[in-house]
C-alpha cells in the first residue's frame, strides 16, 4: 500500500500536500517550469525532475539529525552544506567527446563519434552502459548518465552514473567493422581513464549486446589492464565464457516484470486485465514471464500478476500502439515518447510503466497525473539490468561464481530438515512414515550435472551447474528481493510527503538522499 486507502484517496493526496508543505510546494511549482515545457532536452527533463524532488529533500535534511559523530553546525551553515552538496550532485562530473577513424571493408576511412559521461563519483567505479544508435549525441549521454546514479542509488547499487554511446547505425556496419570500432572506442576510454574494473565498468544498451561487451574486455585486457587479475571485471554483460552471469539477458524485462507487479499489488485499484508492451529492445527474454516474442509494436492482453500470456499479436503503427486502450501501458522504446502533444490521448486507464528511458517529459506526466494515471518511474522500473550487472562485477571481482561454496551446504540442510519433518511424524504417529523428496525438489537442489572427479587418489565429488542452475536462482531471487524493498522505500516516501500519484518525485528524494548520505558519511568538503 501507498499508506492510503484506495485510488480515489491518491488522487487528491497531492492537494493535500500543499497545506503540508505550503512552502515546498511553492517551490517545486516554481522550479518545474525552468526549462521548455513543450520541447525539453533529455539534460533538462531531468533536471527538472531533480528540482522537483530537491526542495523536498532540502526539508528532509534540514528536519532530520546529522549521522552519528558529525560536528555541530549552525543552521545556516547546514543549509549551505546541504544546498552546496546537492548543487554538486545535479551536472555530469566528467563527459568525453572522442573522434576517430576506422576503416571499412571496401578500404575507405571513416571518421566515428563517441561519448562517455559520468554523472556522479559518490560511488565507484561509474556504472552504464553504451548504446550504438544515430541519435547519440552528448545531450543524450549526459541525461543517460544522470539517470543511472539515481537508478544505483533508489536500489542501493553501490556505483556512481555513467553513460556511453557511438552514433553509428550498427546495421550498416558489417561484423568486422563494428569490432574495429568497439576495439578502439575502448582504447580511447582506457587511455581517459574511463573504462576499469574500479573506475567505470560498461554494459550493453541499445544496439550492442554480449558480443560487443566480449571485444572491450578483451581489448582492455590486452592494454590497459594487462596483468590485472579483474581486468574483466572492467565491463558486465558479458558471455557467460568470459565471465557473465545467469539471468542478466532478461533481467531488465524481470525487473519491469517485478516492478509493475509490486505497485499494483499495493493497490487493489490499479489492477487490470490488459496491458501493452511498446518495443521490448533491451529489456530482453521476457521467457519467464511466457512471453516468446520480442517484436515491435507488439500488443500484449491478458495481465495477471503472477504472469503474461499473448493474446493478440497486431501490427500498429507507434503512435496508435500507445495511444491504444489498456489498462498498463509500457513504454519500452526511446525517450520522449509520451509529450504534450499526445499526453491527451494516451487511453491508459491505469498505470503507464515507463521501461525506457525518460519515455515522459514533465508536462506530459502532469497531464497523464491530472488524468489519475500512475506513472511508475523509469530509472526504478528499469534498474533490473544494472541491479544483475552488480551481480556479475562482484561474481568477476570474487572469481568465484554465486552458489558454489554454498550449495553443497545447503543440499544437505534440506535433507536435514527432511529428515527432522520424518523424525517429527514418526514421535507423534508412532508409526515409521517415510518422506521422499520429489523429483523437483531434487532437481532444485542438485542444480545440473554432477560429474565424479577422480585426483591423487582421493575420489570426491565435485558438482557443479552446467547450466548455472543455482547461480540463475540466486540472481533472480536477489532481483526480485530489490525491486520489493525498493519499491516499499518509494511508497513509503509518497505516503510520508502525501505525494499521491507523484510516483517519480518520492523516488527521486530516496536515491537523492542516498547518494547524499554517501557524501555526508564520505566527509565531502568544498574547497
Amino acid at each position: 500500500m501507498f499508506g492510503l486507502q484506495c485510488v480515489s484517496s491518491l488522487r487528491g493526496a497531492f492537494a493535500r500536500s500543499k497545506k503540508c508543505l505550503p512552502a515546498v510546494q511553492n517551490a517545486v511549482e516554481k522550479m518545474s517550469t525552468s526549462s521548455d515545457p513543450k520541447d525539453p532536452s533529455f539534460t533538462q527533463m531531468c533536471e527538472g525532475f531533480f528540482e522537483n524532488a530537491r526542495v523536498y529533500v532540502e526539508h528532509r535534511l534540514l528536519t532530520k539529525p546529522d549521522p552519528p559523530g558529525y560536528r555541530p553546525e549552525k543552521f545556516e551553515d547546514k543549509q549551505h552544506r546541504i544546498k552546496g552538496t546537492l548543487d554538486v550532485m545535479k551536472p555530469c562530473a566528467d563527459v568525453l567527446s572522442v573522434m576517430f577513424p576506422i576503416r571499412r571493408d571496401n578500404g575507405a576511412f571513416e571518421l566515428i563519434q563517441g561519448y562517455r559521461a559520468q554523472h556522479s563519483h559518490h560511488r565507484t567505479p561509474c556504472k552504464g552502459g553504451i548504446r550504438y544508435s544515430d541519435d547519440v549525441d552528448i545531450d543524450e549521454v549526459q541525461a543517460l548518465a544522470t539517470l543511472m546514479t539515481y537508478k544505483c542509488a533508489v536500489v542501493d547499487v553501490p556505483f556512481g552514473g555513467a553513460k556511453g554511446g557511438i552514433k553509428i547505425n550498427p546495421s550498416k556496419y558489417s561484423q568486422p567493422e563494428l569490432e574495429r570500432i568497439t576495439r578502439r572506442f575502448t582504447v580511447e576510454l582506457a587511455k581517459k581513464n574511463f573504462i576499469g574494473p574500479g573506475l567505470d565498468v560498461p554494459a550493453p544498451d541499445m544496439g550492442t549486446g554480449e558480443r560487443e561487451m566480449s571485444w572491450i574486455a578483451d581489448s582492455f585486457d590486452m592494454t590497459l589492464g594487462y596483468g590485472n587479475m579483474n581486468a574483466y571485471a572492467c565491463v558486465t554483460g558479458k558471455p557467460i565464457h568470459l565471465g557473465g552471469i545467469h539471468g542478466r539477458v532478461s533481467a531488465t524485462g524481470r525487473g519491469v516484470y517485478h516492478g509493475i507487479e509490486n505497485f499494483i499489488s499495493s493497490e487493489p485499484g490499479l489492477q487490470g486485465e490488459t496491458f501493452i508492451v511498446q518495443e521490448l529492445g533491451v529489456l530482453g527474454s521476457w521467457r519467464q514471464m511466457e512471453i516468446s516474442s520480442m517484436q515491435m509494436e507488439l500488443i500484449l492482453k491478458n495481465f495477471r500478476t503472477k504472469n503474461w500470456t499473448i493474446m493478440a499479436q497486431l501490427k500498429m503503427t507507434e503512435e496508435n500502439l500507445l495511444e491504444a486502450e489498456c489498462d498498463t501501458l509500457v513504454p519500452a522504446a526511446n525517450e520522449k515518447q509520451i509529450t504534450l502533444k499526445n499526453s491527451h490521448n494516451i487511453k491508459a486507464f491505469k498505470v503507464i510503466a515507463e521501461g525506457a528511458n525518460g519515455p515522459t517529459t514533465p508536462e506530459a506526466e502532469k497531464v497523464l497525473t491530472e488524468n489519475k494515471k500512475l506513472v511508475i518511474p523509469d530509472f526504478y522500473l528499469n534498474a533490473g539490468g544494472v541491479t544483475v550487472s552488480y551481480f556479475e562485477w562482484l561474481k568477476n571481482i570474487n572469481h568465484v561464481s554465486f552458489g558454489r561454496l554454498t550449495w553443497k551446504y545447503e543440499k544437505e540442510a534440506n535433507f536435514n530438515i527432511l529428515g527432522s519433518v520424518q523424525e517429527s511424524l514418526y514421535n507423534h504417529f508412532k508409526e515409521a512414515i517415510p518422506i521422499k523428496p520429489s523429483a523437483e525438489f531434487l532437481q532444485k537442489i542438485a542444480g545440473a550435472n554432477e560429474k565424479d572427479i577422480v585426483h591423487s587418489g582421493l575420489e570426491f565429488t565435485m558438482e557443479r551447474s552446467a547450466k548455472g542452475a543455482n547461480e540463475k536462482d540466486i540472481v533472480h531471487s536477489g532481483l526480485e528481493f530489490t525491486m520489493e524493498r525498493s519499491a516499499k522505500q518509494i511508497m513509503h516516501c509518497a505516503s510520508e510527503y502525501e505525494l499521491g500519484l507523484d510516483i517519480r518525485t518520492a523516488a527521486y528524494i530516496v536515491s537523492m538522499e542516498k547518494v547524499y548520505n554517501t557524501y555526508t558519511v564520505a566527509g565531502f568538503t568544498f574547497t
